[in-house]
């Protein structure tokens, strides 16, 4: 098989492509012709090694993959051959073929296509995380935050879409931060009231927050951190909730007395340690998230797709975030 082998931390064009053998078929589990890898802007902080977990190398990155399932082991019931199934592997997922947990194996809906199943699962279930199990939204009630004001930072980037995604179906009404007329044009397209332009500046951006809202937004969802982050915290109103996603401007320094004005609350959002710890929850949650895609109340955009070879060049992009959305590598 071929794959993309991280031999060493450091810059993202250290990545090379290599013929390795298949990895042996180990009980429980089943192999997969990979069909698509997703990739996430957390890749390529662990090539760097500048992400908190630092990976024993060489490894081959890559959390999630779309595959066809080809070989089952003897304890693994064979009706599975052939199946198009999502599967979330920690690593190993830039390659030709994988191997993958039978019994944690997801079946896609007939309406997703390949590209949307590879590529959503970390930005959906992170929001999904953040919403539902730390904010404790109910799915089943949105009319409950029909008069809440969400701001979406990043909301350009694969994170920040399925925020705003997920924010409408739970029923906020969603203002969009986003850097090109294409990344505010897809989260439009998703259901966000507003789209703002960040290129006016931090500034700019918390004030008309403030003045769409009438005054400040309930909830604030921020993947980018930085003084972006610290700025647009004084955008929340009475009560309202900072939601720290990720720190891809920069870890912020947030202002206590900001946070004490106005009973203002910071809730950190961590889905990937808690997946780990709740493996069960996790896969329920997600079961559920694949749901509301099939019924059509949540809807993933197609990634960008890239070749396998140009796996350093698909992440740098992401880094860079000269991508809408989200990216996917394809075998070539």
């Amino acid at each position: 098989m071929r794959a993309v082998v991280c031999k060493e931390l450091g810059t993202l064009d250290r990545l090379e492509v290599v013929e390795m053998g298949d990895p042996d078929l180990l009980p429980g589990h089943v192999r997969l012709r990979v069909l698509a890898s997703g990739v996430n802007y957390v890749d390529g902080l662990l090539v760097q090694g500048r992400y908190q977990i630092k990976p024993p190398v060489p490894f081959v990155p890559g959390m999630e993959v779309v595959g066809e399932v080809i070989e089952a082991a003897a304890d693994v019931e064979s009706k599975i051959l052939g199946a198009r199934v999502l599967a979330n592997l920690g690593f190993g997922g830039y390659a030709t073929h994988a191997i993958a947990r039978a019994d944690r194996l997801v079946s896609i809906p007939d309406s997703m296509t390949t590209g949307q199943a590879a590529s959503f699962l970390q930005s959906y279930l992170t929001g999904w995380f953040a919403f539902v199990q730390r904010l404790g939204d109910n799915p089943a009630n949105p009319a409950a935050n029909a008069d809440k004001w969400l701001l979406v930072l990043g909301a350009g980037g694969g994170v920040g879409l399925a925020a705003v995604d997920i924010g409408v179906a739970l029923g906020y009404r969603v203002i969009a931060a986003a850097s090109s007329a294409d990344k505010r044009r897809l989260a439009l397209d998703r259901g966000a009231v507003h789209a703002v332009d960040v290129s006016l500046g931090d500034d700019a951006v918390k004030e008309a927050a403030k003045e769409l809202s009438g005054g400040g937004v309930d909830v604030l969802y921020d993947p980018v951190g930085g003084t972006f982050g610290e700025v647009c915290l004084r955008a929340l109103r009475e009560d309202g909730n900072y939601l720290v996603i990720g720190f891809v401007g920069g870890i912020p320094k947030l202002p206590a007395n900001q946070i004490l004005l106005r009973n203002r609350r910071v809730t950190g959002v961590d889905w990937g340690a808690w997946a780990m710890r709740n493996p069960d929850a996790n896969a329920a949650m997600l079961r559920d998230v694949i749901g509301l895609i099939g019924e059509g109340r949540l809807s993933p955009v197609e990634p960008a797709a890239y070749p396998l070879s140009r796996a350093a060049e698909a992440l740098a992009d992401l880094e860079a975030r000269r991508v809408a959305g989200k990216v996917i590598l394809l075998p070539d």
